[in-house]
């Protein structure tokens, strides 16, 4: 039988040429919010990767949105322009769809890079003052966030969509919304950081507000033809927070409102979280949402054995299955799947004559 995992896969109009999808991953190391060399080169490498689609690391809609003071960004000219230098790079040896994640930090904001050792950055040291739905902080000895209020929260809701508009300037061809990891529209939707008690905060639609509001604001700015979706934490790990059920019921009003997909992660706004990895922990959150809401859905999260990753996809516990850490360390990933399961990839030419002998069908002509 063929590799489901290699049979293609058409995302809100646009095709995948496979199932296998390239998460966005922080490389902390832009300049002012703009790409640098390590773009091009983190980038271009993934481009030839065979998969199926490669989604640009969160990148912040407004400079306070950052996670570090090293974090991509998209909110000016000079950022739009960076961006454009690495994509036309990419674009001269790859036709490999690339996507974007649009961010914003939150109350996670102002940090050093992993790295450096992670904490809070200082004011004093290239730091400022995040923003959250309310004054609690992701560590308590972290300065509280200042809550947003309205003007704030329209502030960031434009800045969502003039940076979707870039990205649709610069031929991006998905857009990815990030509400996980305890950023900050994952932090309007957890009661585990959002304690407003205004129209944005208290019960489960309110605190589904602001997040879909700017889903709405930034599905009507940008053409139907390219497909906007939305990565969510599937669970918060800690009692009493986010869980399935409520992501559930949140992926319904997306779906209601016309998202093209659903990326299913989890965990990440609290530090009381307790997760016990092990190879596709998060695939079950992955398969509740697919069979709750019937939207192409994508899978995430120590997937790295090629098996297991067709298991996913032809088992329909997720329409596609995403890497991170694992396409980093084996870059040439979907080439070694694809050998394994007997289908084929397409490699740049000047590749081609890698081809091991026993895989004589591997590259596609």
């Amino acid at each position: 039988m063929p590799s489901q995992l290699f049979q293609p896969f058409d995302l809100g109009g646009l095709h995948l040429a496979n199932r296998i999808v390239i998460a966005p991953m922080c490389q902390y190391s832009a300049e002012d919010g703009s790409a640098t060399d390590w773009h091009l080169i983190h980038l271009g490498n993934l481009s030839l990767s065979g998969a199926g689609l490669l989604i640009i690391e969160a990148t912040a809609v407004e400079p306070d949105g950052r996670i570090s003071p090293d974090d991509l960004g998209l909110w000016s000219d000079a950022n739009e322009a960076a961006l454009a230098r690495v994509l036309d790079g990419i674009r001269r040896h790859s036709d490999m769809p690339v996507g974007i994640q649009l961010g914003h930090a939150g109350r996670k904001a102002s940090v050093y890079s992993p790295w450096s050792g992670g904490g809070q950055r200082p004011l004093e040291d290239r730091g400022w003052q995040p923003l959250a739905p309310s004054a609690l902080p992701m560590q308590a000895k972290d300065r509280p966030p200042l809550p947003l209020d309205a003007a704030g929260l329209k502030r960031i809701r434009e800045a969502f969509v003039a940076t979707a508009r870039r990205a649709v300037r610069l031929g991006l061809q998905a857009i990815e919304l990030h509400c996980a990891h305890g950023y900050l529209l994952h932090q309007f939707l957890s009661p585990l950081a959002n304690q407003r008690e205004d129209a944005y905060g208290g019960s489960l639609e309110n605190r589904m507000r602001f997040p879909l509001e700017v889903f709405d604001a930034v599905r009507e700015a940008v053409p139907a033809t390219i497909p906007v979706g939305v990565r969510v934490s599937g669970t918060d790990w800690v009692e009493g927070g986010w869980d399935i059920g409520q992501t559930v019921t949140f992926c319904e009003a997306l779906k209601a409102r016309g998202t093209s997909f659903i990326h299913v992660s989890s965990g990440g706004v609290s530090a009381a979280q307790k997760i016990a990895l092990s190879p596709g922990y998060q695939v079950p959150l992955a398969r509740a949402v697919k069979a709750a809401t019937g939207v192409p859905t994508i899978a995430v999260g120590l997937i790295t054995d090629y098996e297991h990753a067709e298991a996913v996809v032809a088992g329909g516990d997720a329409d596609m299955v995403a890497l991170a850490r694992g396409i980093l360390y084996e870059p040439r990933w979907p080439w070694h799947a694809a050998a394994h399961l007997g289908a084929s990839v397409k490699a740049p030419k000047q590749y081609l004559r890698s081809q091991p002998s026993r895989y004589r069908t591997l590259f596609e002509s």
